[in-house]
């Protein structure tokens, strides 16, 4: 990894130093790579850890990959701000979506953003008796009417980078006795989360949280939110080694009632990638992306471009140069083409070298 990683960074240079090494020691891109809004890349910890997970099943004496689900679960909980009691460990925000949606009464209407990512919202229109209405994300909050049974929204917008007024969101939907869901898919890993603000929230782990493919969370309330747990499986018991033949006789009293069968080679390397997070801090992440993404957002300005507004966001948008993705591609640099945008997204592992480099290659 080339390059100079951002000044923005709160605390010490001491701090700094040890963020700087710990990214180092972690990640080696051969590429300049922009497109964390995609795929995150995979720290070493986490790929050692695969590998030994894998190694060891094959011969036959397998690690205690259950505890890497619970140790991932626990460490996405502190993350967020709440008891890991109130997680649930899954693979996709599709399969919650549809949990979700499927403990809405007929007629309930959901209220969502124009252009939000299908996972989130296609498992609403599919029950053809819920009523979906779409507005901008900026009318959100004032679009929450008497009848709103759920309001579901992406905390940024996957499209993109525009952050959703969350505040105000859960302000409306408590005057008029709305639940909200609220996808932080985009979001965990840079932006400060209170998952506690939202009746429930969900997130994949393999874009700003640095995961493999294959995990996902969902937060419910303390009393579980009146979900049924439709898919439940023998995870989903309360003792679930004892849950395996037969209709389950006791639920888990905690959230893992919506337990997916996990993909626990994916959870092995989840663990070590949530450690590497807490120690790196949201803050002092969150710092260096924001600056990564206002560079660009200065430099583009010089080149007569004007982004999707997003601020306070790491995702920078830019409309018209979407067809150019392919090119920068061949040229090493890794963004991506969202509905004729070009989505460039910032993260911890990118440095000033990383988006000097993309700049220059626009102007040519």
């Amino acid at each position: 990894m080339d390059g100079e990683f951002s000044g923005a960074h709160s605390g010490s240079m001491e701090t700094l130093g040890t963020f700087e090494s710990l990214v180092r020691a972690e990640f080696a891109p051969k590429n300049t790579y922009l497109n964390t809004a995609s795929t995150g890349l995979l720290p070493a910890r986490t790929v050692a850890a695969m590998r030994v997970a894998v190694e060891s099943a094959a011969a036959g004496d397998p690690t205690d990959m259950f505890g890497d689900v619970e140790a991932s679960r626990t460490a996405y909980a502190r993350l967020v701000g709440v008891p890991d009691s109130r997680v649930a460990a899954g693979a996709s925000v599709a399969v919650y979506s549809g949990l979700i949606a499927a403990s809405l009464p007929e007629g309930a209407e959901v209220l969502t953003a124009e252009g939000d990512f299908s996972s989130l919202v296609n498992p609403f229109h599919i029950r053809s008796d819920l009523k979906v209405r779409s507005v901008p994300l900026e009318r959100l909050a004032e679009a929450v009417r008497p009848g709103t049974a759920l309001v579901a929204v992406s905390a940024a917008q996957s499209a993109d980078g525009r952050i959703a007024d969350l505040a105000a969101i859960g302000e409306a939907a408590r005057q008029y006795g709305a639940r909200t869901y609220v996808d932080a898919s985009q979001a965990t890993g840079w932006l400060d989360f209170d998952a506690d603000a939202h009746d429930y929230s969900v997130s994949v782990g393999f874009k700003w949280l640095f995961c493999p493919r294959g995990v996902a969370f969902l937060v419910v309330p303390a009393d579980l939110g009146g979900l049924t747990p439709l898919f439940a499986g023998w995870v989903a018991g309360e003792r679930p080694w004892d849950a395996c033949y037969g209709p389950i006789d006791e639920l888990a009293h905690s959230a893992r009632r919506f337990d997916e069968s996990p993909a626990l080679f994916s959870y092995a390397g989840a663990r070590r990638s949530l450690e590497l997070l807490a120690e790196l801090g949201v803050d002092t992440i969150r710092a260096h992306d924001l600056a990564l993404a206002d560079r660009f957002r200065t430099g583009l300005a010089a080149l007569g471009h004007t982004p999707v507004p997003s601020p306070g966001s790491p995702i920078v948008s830019v409309p018209e140069l979407g067809h150019r993705q392919g090119e920068l591609s061949g040229a090493g640099i890794e963004v991506s083409d969202r509905a004729g945008n070009l989505r460039t997204a910032f993260h911890l592992y990118n440095t000033t070298d990383d988006v000097d480099r993309l700049l220059d290659a626009l102007s040519s």
